[in-house]
């Protein structure tokens, strides 16, 4: 059976709700009744909204929705009834049923947001237990529950880089990060019209979301090292220093063969478009790139996990999108179990020498399942160091658990991009294929010194979670991030030249030079600091070196450094950084706007356009 919507009215008085309830439920009209169930989403996102109360108009008969927007009520008198469905913040609908004795009828709500006032709540009339009812007793318990903000994305604590003395700290010790999941995230809550949350704003990832060009590698290292110095614009006594690294691409037809299991999450929670749906199109795009020679696998799990596509040659591309295109979403989230399973499966189809991964696709909720946490990320360790990586895909909204997904794929040796719709997923999974599949470096970790005649202090902007123990650079056994094909990684240091009081919260040291003491002579007077990397050869165990020195040379910084620098700038006022001083939106719009260049994708133009809306729409307090 199926519903006719009504028009809006006032609910009936409380005194008929009662009597209606106390014939519904006596024992000679119960075999005159049935059940009413259905879900409960928002008209436009269509994600289900969790604690609607569904009525049965004229009866107090109500239930809640659960967290899929599922309800269910009985017993419900048959014949023509009008069902109710009320959340805060939006419109109350109702929908005219029939009910049938001793059947189901199932009716959907699709909600309006409407405008809500901060007192509003919802009494609701809660029917006693079957077994209750049974007894010839009806009773009606009235509650008052104010709604609260289910939303359950998750984001680790972010402390933000402060500057250290080169007297005390003369090293800064660090991994690389490909990721560019944050761009992509703080782009979708600012086109939201809401500010991201601070700890969901990692600035290297902001940075490293838009491509530059470098010098290309030569000799018998996969990725070339460059530097630039000039000034930074927050504080114009101050240096910028860009460090940067760049991987060749690679084509497509010139990949290792792939032996890829798509793992996918089916859960319940991943129902609405911009979950399930959005994650079948997203992959379609990448099965259309695949070739004879690469192999395919489908896991999901939900509830439990299961092997919906058996490892196919990557040309069925028609076989690959019929699998893709059956699933649907529904159940709890078994994501220990799941990853058990696709490992086992990319371990049975392994290719010597190819690019074993899996690819997990979810909005991040591991909440049901034998696996905890830690047990799930030694699994991955140990298929990471047998060759098989891990590249993660979050959707959604909601219930984004950022940081849990963050951690696996650097546990898994691959990347963690947030897909907030089909052109982010172009971008990732077919523009960006060679460096989302193919590892060119492992373990990439840079180790800089600071020449104390030219520098009295610093900081890493960003990488607060990629910092390492200055021992660890030379510790083949400290795991640290990839680089794949196509890769360009930037790091910036804002660097306080000798002489220059640098910005901290301690005292003076008692026993060691302060920072405006002339350091004793080092012979390397033309140097600003010194840049070492490491990195292992993809299938290698043993790390390898370069170094480049770099020159106190401040130059007129090139348009990729002009929009580097306008990208950090904005970071740092999304973060609230007290080291952003005087600069403003207004400061990064023009920085950017004149550091635009070749920007055939558009880009840099999106980027401008965001940082406009944060400004417009007030989202950021002014100084």
């Amino acid at each position: 059976m199926r519903s006719t919507p009504l028009p809006a009215r006032q609910p009936i008085a409380g005194f008929v709700a009662l009597l209606a309830l106390l014939l519904a439920t006596a024992p000679g009209a119960r075999a005159q009744t049935g059940r009413v169930q259905g879900q409960v989403t928002d008209a436009i996102s269509g994600q289900p909204l969790f604690a609607a109360q569904i009525s049965v108009e004229g009866t107090g008969l109500a239930a809640r929705t659960d967290r899929e927007g599922r309800f269910s009520l009985s017993p419900v008198s048959a014949g023509s009834r009008v069902m109710v469905a009320e959340a805060v913040g939006y419109a109350t609908q109702r929908h005219i049923v029939t009910v049938t004795a001793g059947q189901t009828t199932v009716v959907d709500f699709a909600l309006v947001q409407a405008a809500l006032t901060l007192d509003e709540v919802i009494v609701t009339g809660v029917a006693e237990p079957m077994e209750r009812m049974q007894r010839g007793v009806a009773e009606v318990q009235l509650s008052v529950v104010s709604m609260l903000d289910f939303n359950t994305e998750s984001y680790a604590h972010i402390d933000e880089n402060d500057f250290r003395l080169v007297s005390a700290s003369p090293l800064s010790t660090f991994s690389i990060d490909v990721d560019r999941a944050s761009y992509a995230n703080i782009r979708r809550f600012i086109q939201s019209g809401d500010r991201p949350p601070v700890d969901a704003v990692r600035i290297e990832e902001m940075i490293n979301y838009f491509p530059y060009g470098w010098g290309e590698a030569s000799g018998t290292h996969p990725f070339a090292v460059t530097t630039e110095v000039s000034e930074a614009p927050w504080k114009r006594d101050h240096r910028l220093v860009r460090i940067g690294l760049h991987a060749p691409s690679v084509d497509v037809e010139n990949l290792p063969p792939g032996n890829l299991v798509f793992l996918l999450d089916v859960s319940g929670s991943m129902r609405p478009s911009d979950k399930l749906p959005l994650l079948k199109s997203a992959f379609a795009l990448l099965v259309e790139q695949l070739r004879p020679e690469d192999r395919v696998a489908i896991v999901v799990y939900a509830g439990a996990a299961g092997l919906v596509l058996p490892s196919t040659r990557g040309d069925r591309h028609d076989k690959i999108t019929a699998a893709l295109d059956q699933l649907e979403a529904g159940g709890s989230t078994a994501g220990g179990a799941g990853l058990k399973l696709a490992y086992d499966v990319a371990r049975e189809n392994h290719i010597d020498g190819g690019n074993n991964r899996v690819i997990l696709a979810t909005d991040g909720d591991f909440n049901v399942g034998a696996s905890s946490d830690a047990e799930m990320v030694r699994l991955i360790e140990r298929e990471r160091d047998s060759g098989t990586f891990l590249t993660v895909l979050g959707f959604g909204t909601g219930n984004l658990k950022d940081s849990k997904m963050e951690q696996i794929a650097d546990h898994g040796n691959g990347n963690f991009h947030y897909v907030d719709g089909l052109l982010e997923a172009r971008k990732v999974l077919v523009e960006e294929m060679g460096g989302t599949l193919l590892t060119l470096a492992r373990d990439v970790k840079l180790q800089v010194e600071f020449n104390p005649e030219r520098v009295s202090g610093y900081r890493l902007i960003g990488y607060e979670n990629r910092l390492l123990a200055d021992e660890d650079f030379n510790d083949d056994t400290k795991d640290a991030g990839e680089l794949g094909a196509g890769h360009t990684v930037t790091a910036l240091y804002e660097v306080v030249p000798a002489g220059v009081s640098v910005p901290r919260g301690v005292d003076d040291l008692r026993y060691q030079p302060q920072a405006d003491d002339p350091p004793p002579p080092s012979g390397f007077d033309g140097e600003l600091l010194y840049v070492k990397v490491r990195y292992k050869d993809p299938d290698g165990s043993a790390s390898r070196l370069l170094e480049h020195a770099v020159a106190d040379d401040v130059e007129s910084p090139s348009t990729d450094f002009r929009f580097a620098t306008a990208v950090a700038g904005f970071g740092m006022l999304l973060r609230d950084s007290e080291h952003a001083g005087d600069f403003t939106l207004d400061n990064v719009i023009r920085l950017a706007e004149n550091a635009r260049g070749d920007d055939p994708r558009g880009y840099r133009g999106e980027f401008i356009r965001l940082v406009e809306a944060t400004r417009d729409r007030g989202l950021l307090k002014e100084k």
